[in-house]
């Protein structure tokens, strides 16, 4: 098998979304970064430290409940150490969410101080909304908001145009569309974000990307993975991923005729499950400043 092909995306609406951020920046107080929990280096984007520069931000590491709990944990101090408040959310049950007005008060004390000290009894705090493609920013607003008025689909890019929400009297959030980085400069950010479904399957090699995150699995050795396939016994370390989800594709019964095995078939169901969190709670990148 070939390298995992090197992804590219970067969509001229991308190009205009950067220059929406940048431009809308004036109008609010501070950015509340959305980021995918299980892969926190791969979703985020290294451009919005360039264009938010010195705004307060809050980072809110969505779908919590698919990571693994002491590495969100590791996550969290890691930022904090980095003067950088962050939460575990999960913006679909909307664990978590009810911390969010609390870090921004956090962030925004000092401002909000000195607003009161000239009168105001109740500042209004205006906040940007940003994030890659597909890591939950409608799900975010839809329930933070208590409104359905941003549009929500499991597919990549579905968000268009600035939109505003009012959140509480003291609350007011700006929804800006994803933003990707023009490529992907490590291969492994490319695989990551397709392993979680960041990147659309149709532009990659889905049998190739399944025997990658076998790779990692591998090492990683969840329970939840070996018990659900019944790997006990298998040593693991010494078998090919390829050979993995062969034998994966042939305990589940995707045969085709003559008794091969659907490799493809595999693939798709492998990750399907990774992504749905049926083989454990899994976090794919450590606060080591390492990819693996």
């Amino acid at each position: 098998m070939s390298d995992m092909q090197t992804i590219q995306w970067f969509p001229g609406h991308m190009t205009k979304t950067k220059r929406q951020i940048q431009a809308n920046l004036r109008l609010v107080d501070a950015v509340a970064e959305i980021i995918d929990a299980r892969i926190p280096v791969s979703s985020r984007n290294p451009d919005l430290d360039k264009l938010i520069q010195n705004k307060p931000r809050v980072i809110l590491m969505n779908k919590c409940d698919m990571a693994n709990r002491t590495a969100t944990k590791m996550w969290i101090d890691h930022y904090a150490s980095q003067g950088i408040t962050a939460i575990a959310v999960d913006c679909k049950s909307g664990t978590g969410l009810n911390k969010f007005p609390q870090a921004v008060n956090t962030v925004m004390k000092e401002k909000i101080d000195r607003l009161k000290s000239k009168g105001m009894k109740n500042p209004t705090m205006r906040i940007m909304i940003v994030g890659i493609p597909n890591v939950g920013k409608s799900s975010f607003i839809n329930r933070i908001s208590k409104q359905n008025r941003a549009k929500v689909e499991d597919r990549p890019g579905v968000t268009r145009g600035n939109q505003w929400f009012t959140i509480s009297n003291n609350l007011e959030m700006l929804d800006t569309p994803g933003v990707l980085w023009p490529k992907f400069d490590d291969k492994l950010v490319g695989e990551h974000l397709a392993f979680t479904g960041a990147v659309k399957d149709q532009v990659i090699d889905i049998e190739l990307l399944a025997v990658r995150l076998l790779d990692f699995l591998k090492q990683l050795k969840p329970a939840d993975f070996i018990s659900r396939f019944k790997l006990e016994k298998l040593d693991l370390d010494n078998t090919d991923s390829y050979e993995l989800l062969s034998m994966i594709g042939k305990k589940r019964g995707m045969l085709v005729s003559g008794g091969e095995i659907d490799t493809e078939r595999a693939a798709i169901m492998l990750l399907d499950e990774f992504r749905a969190a049926k083989l454990g709670r899994i976090t794919v990148e450590m606060p080591n400043g390492e990819l693996k």
